[in-house]
């Protein structure tokens, strides 16, 4: 099996080690990919966007499935693009169609179908410029903090928690009239805060059938001790400790089973992931939104304990067999620390060579923002490298991951030392 993965991130990095390790792959091209996915297979020099050369490159190389990495192009229709080309529609795409990945692409439509399908979430209501004093009119009522999403994809940043009623109305002001986020913020959300500990649970589904991945928790702000702003994510962990078997089945009742309820009910179809982003509050689970791919860097955490050929999953994904699939999961603890380059997530240097990465003792080294240029591996990204190591405990996991971190050099390169520490 030919196998095309688009994407170029740590995530991408992550499946391209997974799928090499399967008898069913034969060729793996990863596009546009990076400096660790050419380890695996062969680059290709396409945007994941540019579907036309997507298309020509699946036939030319008899590719037999794609795996489709980041939101962007699930949001933009490339699954959509397959299915309505007739020489393209035998390939699978892993990854939802253009209506579901509305889940993901529009805030507020996943916050509608929340609704329609009594999933618990926090209480929220949509304004556009047009609405703009009635939006202003609900933040003089509404309790503190609050929080301000952009409908749209704003790359992580588009979302805002506000202390005070006058910086959440400077705030909605900045959104709506000066598009502070552009396109993605024409239509904010405005949230009820939930105060509780986050996690985020994986779903694999072939859109009758699915499978619970393992779950796990990033570490979003770039200090130690959760402070500082707030970046792509700093490590992440799996399993995660305050998400024993009882939580995990209210997840699985009140919010996995609703969302694969509605989705039938509304006729959308979906074969891929669903990344639920939860608040654990008191026990019980709320969605804090839906992704339609897996996350970064939680995917770094969670292939690596899933026991799984990974290529076998996606056949039966694509085939709607997952039914007739057990999933292997491991009980060990995989810790993912992510080194990332000085200045990140601000402007941040890029260029610099990196070394080390032959000297990891315990863990694997899942390439995102770094580039091969005449040889040399050098930083291209905010994140640059993410460490995982898969041990017996948490503590061990911890422990392993941090040193090896430590093992990898590049100039102003920086890392958190703290992840996991609270759990310990």
């Amino acid at each position: 099996m030919n196998i095309l993965i688009l994407g170029s991130g740590g995530r991408e990095s992550a499946f391209a080690w997974k799928l090499a390790q399967s008898d069913q792959v034969t060729n793996l091209f990863i596009a546009p990919g990076n400096a660790g996915t050419a380890v695996f297979g062969t680059n290709v020099a396409i945007s994941p966007t540019d579907f036309i050369a997507l298309g020509r490159f699946a036939l030319d190389n008899r590719v037999n499935m794609v795996v489709v990495g980041p939101e962007e192009p699930l949001v933009k229709g490339v699954h959509d693009f397959f299915l309505d080309q007739p020489e393209l529609r035998h390939i699978p795409v892993i990854g939802p169609q253009k209506e579901a990945a509305q889940l993901e692409g529009s805030k507020d439509y996943s916050k509608r179908f929340m609704v329609r399908h009594g999933i618990p979430t926090a209480a929220s209501a949509s304004f556009t410029e047009s609405t703009l004093q009635d939006g202003l009119a609900y933040l003089d009522r509404h309790p503190l903090p609050v929080v301000l999403k952009a409908d749209g994809l704003a790359a992580g940043k588009g979302v805002l928690i506000c202390e005070t009623t006058e910086d959440a109305k400077i705030e909605l002001r900045a959104m709506l009239q000066d598009a502070k986020f552009g396109e993605a913020g024409k239509t904010v959300v405005i949230e009820e805060f939930l105060k509780g500990i986050e996690l985020s649970v994986f779903v694999l589904t072939d859109g009758k059938n699915y499978k619970i991945l393992p779950a796990a928790k990033d570490y979003k702000r770039i200090g130690e001790g959760d402070t500082g702003l707030n970046t792509g994510g700093m490590g992440a962990i799996s399993p995660v400790p305050f998400a024993g078997p009882e939580f995990l089945e209210k997840v699985e009742r009140k919010i996995v089973i609703p969302t694969m309820q509605g989705l039938a009910k509304e006729n959308i179809p979906y074969k891929g992931f669903i990344f639920i982003g939860l608040m654990n509050v008191n026990g019980e689970p709320y969605v804090i939104e839906y992704n339609v791919r897996m996350g970064d860097p939680e995917t770094e955490s969670v292939l690596p304990r899933i026991v799984n050929d990974l290529a076998e999953l996606f056949k039966a994904v694509a085939g709607g067999t997952l039914d007739q699939v057990d999933l292997v999961i491991s009980p060990k603890t995989a810790v993912t620390i992510m080194i990332v380059a000085g200045g990140y997530p601000g402007e941040y240097l890029k260029g610099k060579v990196i070394t080390g990465v032959e000297n990891l003792r315990h863990s694997n080294a899942f390439y995102a923002g770094a580039t091969l240029e005449n040889g040399e591996v050098k930083t291209s990204g905010g994140r640059v490298l993410a460490i995982t190591s898969l041990q017996d405990t948490l503590f061990d996991a911890v422990q392993k991951a941090t040193a090896d971190a430590g093992r990898i050099y590049f100039d102003a390169r920086y890392f958190r030392t703290d992840i996991g520490f609270d759990l310990l």
